[in-house]
């Protein structure tokens, strides 16, 4: 049998063989570092040019869905704004109809609610009062009394006296007015001063004497221009009366028929801005 003979290794063999391990060993790492970090740099790159080509498709599907949302916007407020015109007028083409109808009952009944229209407006600016009062108070001035149309003729139109009877018919049209006017959205803001505007400060008025602040603003507004407007101007049965009594009528019923605080700022007006009582006085 053949041997095999080994030469023993000295240790600068056996330290050199070492070394060579120990280089193929780094080698491999730094190798296997590299080829880690290149792959990963390319996944990274990947994976950041998806994203910006998901954000950018994001974006742009969030812009045309905020400008068609935009556009819908526009066009339901533009929908919005044609429906409250068609709305106003025809509220306005109502209100013209009911003013035809109260002016062929009684041709002074026209003349007369418009200046007491004009003098509740005017007493509503003093008071600062909003836009959308001011055009309650115009409104139901020119209709405070509609109730008036369910008043017979031989009443209304009469040249003398009214007797009690006659009187107490006549003390109906308030709730003849609110009962006319109760199912109709366009008028539901001016009831008050329909059903309300001969109601007393001191609850002695009528129809239902309230008394105070539980008269609604508009209305203790109208009583003192429906009175006003009464006074100063000529009925069937007699001249308007002389500026100065009414002056002083107006006064003697302060806190009794009419609201003192309201009435102050009316006699206020009066006193200092006659021209405007004037323009609106003459007004037939």
């Amino acid at each position: 049998m053949i041997g095999l003979n080994f030469t023993p290794l000295n240790i600068s063999e056996i330290i050199f063989i070492i070394y060579l391990v120990l280089l193929d060993i780094l080698a491999i790492i730094y190798l296997a570092f590299n080829f880690y970090n290149n792959v990963n740099k390319v996944t990274m790159n990947i994976s950041n040019s998806n994203f910006i080509n998901y954000n950018n498709e994001f974006n742009n599907l969030m812009f045309e869905i905020n400008a068609t949302k935009q556009v819908y916007n526009d066009y339901i407020k533009e929908l919005k704004y044609i429906q409250n015109i068609e709305l106003e007028r025809e509220r306005l083409a109502s209100i013209e109809i009911l003013r035809r109808t109260v002016d062929a009952k009684d041709t002074y009944t026209r003349g007369h609610s418009d200046r007491v229209s004009k003098y509740c407006v005017l007493i509503g600016e003093k008071l600062g009062l909003s836009k959308h009062e001011l055009q309650i108070l115009k409104i139901g001035g020119l209709f405070h009394d509609i109730g008036k149309i369910g008043i017979p003729d031989s009443i209304l139109l009469k040249p003398s006296k009214l007797t009690d009877n006659e009187y107490a018919q006549i003390k109906q049209h308030p709730s003849i007015g609110g009962h006319i006017l109760e199912n109709s959205n366009i008028f539901e803001d001016i009831i008050p001063i329909v059903l309300y505007h001969h109601e007393r400060f001191d609850g002695l008025g009528y129809p239902y004497k309230l008394s105070g602040e539980n008269i609604p603003l508009i209305a203790r507004i109208a009583a003192i221009a429906d009175s006003f407007d009464a006074m100063t101007s000529s009925r069937s049965y007699r001249k308007e009366l002389p500026l100065n009594i009414v002056r002083l009528e107006l006064e003697k019923c302060s806190g009794k028929q009419f609201d003192p605080n309201i009435l102050k700022i009316f006699l206020n007006i009066l006193d200092n801005e006659f021209e405007k009582i004037q323009i609106i006085k003459n007004y037939k």
